[in-house]
């Protein structure tokens, strides 16, 4: 089992990150927050999750890799909850804070979850009835200094780099574009995480 990844930086998007550690490089899936807090570095360390997944045409091995340990645990406890795959629990992960999704979560506020794309009322309560007790016993919420510092980019970098990571996360890329320009439109000095996180709410 690999517990986290630790070597230099070599590509960053806001759905994954490329480490090299002794010549080999991993392909990691990322969540919007741990793109954040990856901004600026060039040496690394994910703490990493492995998925694989069998039983279908074609078996398939992924890895996800977290900015803290308590990221990852929350990413682990969201995808026990019965309805929440792996993608939906990045795009969870994506559209708060870990600090602020224990909030959410531990306040029992389900109108919030609602609004992450995939999420309806059902999965919402379920996630909050499931993990409530979880999150308070396990001190996550105690332990999380996450930086929500927004980086700076131009215009049409943000536009496109807004674009892909809603298509590395499933969406069709010419609804997302028309999203991504609308939100741009509005709110032209956002950073790309923050256009993600607003998109993932308004994409039908």
């Amino acid at each position: 089992m690999i517990e986290y990844i630790r070597g230099e930086l070599t590509e960053l998007t806001p759905a994954l990150a490329v480490v090299e550690a002794a010549g080999v490089g991993y392909a990691l899936n990322i969540s919007l927050n741990t793109y954040t807090a990856l901004q600026g570095r060039k040496e690394v360390k994910l703490h990493v999750h492995e998925s694989l997944v069998t039983g279908g045409r074609d078996d398939s091995f992924s890895l996800y890799g977290f900015a803290s340990r308590q990221e990852r645990e929350l990413y682990r406890m969201l995808i026990t909850v019965s309805g929440v795959g792996a993608n939906t629990a990045r795009m969870i992960l994506s559209a708060s804070s870990p600090s602020e999704l224990c909030n959410i979560i531990a306040n029992g506020d389900e109108k919030m979850l609602k609004g992450v794309k995939g999420i309806g009322l059902k999965t919402a309560q379920r996630i909050i009835v499931d993990l409530r007790d979880k999150i308070v016993a396990s001190g996550i919420a105690q332990e999380l200094h996450v930086s929500t510092e927004p980086s700076s980019a131009v215009d049409a970098a943000v536009r496109d780099e807004a674009v892909s990571a809603l298509t590395m996360l499933g969406f069709p890329p010419a609804p997302s574009a028309k999203v991504v320009v609308s939100i741009l439109k509005e709110q032209p000095e956002l950073p790309v995480e923050q256009v993600v996180k607003l998109a993932l709410k308004q994409i039908k």
